[in-house]
């Protein structure tokens, strides 16, 4: 346990010191030699199971929006011979909408640490070659920044289409922000302050089929964080000696649970909030990105120079469209029952 939470320690404080602000040089991001390991998780199963940031819908606008209706409730509605017409009846539409958000992101490597791609940092410090022999596996400097802060802009994306926070402004003095599946979810809400049982899923599920929605067998969807993905093992696969079984959603391999509305998909999701359980209609769900004209989407250009540096910038706009908000449903405010142990 002590090994354990001084290597938990270790990752906490490389972590914190993994930002560089500003250009990257020779000082800032010496090499090293040997495997190169990444310390956060780079995976975004949300994202990736609607579209990832290559799929999905085209914008025009920064405002976007789509459209629902219903039917009226069924009934037996008879009528006697040779009765008159009825009075007319209509469906009335309503609107849903979201923004695309910006994500704008820049990099900066001196020339010199694009060519210094021998010199090597001991563990005390920047000191040149000093007795290091090996390889550095990053060859070229500019590239693999650009690759990690394309990770970095789909885990924000990823983070945004699940907790974002809708927000328009009327001018350019605050930013877009893109509503989240979270937020957008308003009717189908259970709110529960304790740990999650079998009938909380349960209920939370009827009143989201009861509004139309899971009804798509592929797609029916639990997202949940670490904690609350345990206790859905406890309850639905380890109580009931359930044999495990999986299915791939748009690329993503997903684990399965039978329940009382049919074979559902459980999609761990670090970036989940970890009291919160979404349960999710994933075929309602897609990104839809506004393209530049010239340059497409998420797209990579070179800076005017301003010194001995190659500098790029990184942009791309990009918002959730989640359909009917009634085809999902969420439990806030729960406990995990699992919870790691220090």
């Amino acid at each position: 346990m002590l090994i354990m939470l001084f290597v938990f320690g270790v990752i906490a404080a490389a972590a914190a010191m993994a930002t560089i602000s500003g250009q990257v040089n020779t000082y800032t991001c010496p090499n090293y030699v040997g495997e190169l390991f990444g310390l956060t998780r780079e995976d975004t199963p949300f994202l990736s199971a609607i579209g990832g940031l290559t799929g999905g819908k085209r914008a025009d606008a920064t405002l976007f929006s789509w459209q629902t209706y219903d039917l009226r409730t069924a009934a037996q509605n008879t009528v006697v011979e040779g009765a008159a017409a009825p009075t007319a009846q209509g469906r009335l539409r309503s609107t849903a909408f979201n923004v695309v958000q910006i994500h704008h992101e820049a990099v900066d490597v001196s020339y010199t640490k694009l060519a210094a791609t021998g010199q090597f940092a001991s563990t005390g410090g920047q000191t040149g070659q000093v007795g290091v022999t090996g390889a550095n596996p990053v060859v070229n400097e500019l590239n693999w920044q650009v690759q990690q802060m394309l990770k970095q802009i789909a885990r924000d994306v990823e983070y945004s289409f699940l907790q974002g926070t809708f927000v328009n402004p009327a001018n350019n003095s605050s930013a877009r922000q893109t509503r989240g599946l979270i937020e957008a979810i308003s009717t189908n809400v259970y709110a529960d302050s304790g740990v999650l049982t079998e009938d909380a899923v349960l209920d939370l599920m009827q009143m989201v089929w009861e509004n139309g929605g899971i009804r798509e067998t592929e797609t029916r969807t639990i997202i949940v964080n670490a904690g609350l993905k345990r206790d859905l093992t406890d309850i639905f696969i380890t109580d009931k000696n359930y044999i495990e079984a999986s299915r791939n959603v748009g690329g993503v391999n997903l684990q399965t649970i039978e329940t009382d509305f049919g074979r559902c998909n459980i999609m761990l999701d670090a970036l989940m909030p970890t009291g919160t359980l979404v349960v999710c209609s994933l075929e309602q769900c897609t990104p839809v990105i506004l393209e530049i004209p010239g340059k497409g989407f998420l797209f990579v250009e070179p800076l005017a120079k301003t010194g001995a540096t190659e500098r790029s910038q990184i942009y791309g706009e990009i918002g959730l469209e989640y359909g009917n908000e009634m085809s999902h449903g969420k439990i806030t405010g729960l406990t995990a029952s699992t919870s790691v142990q220090s």
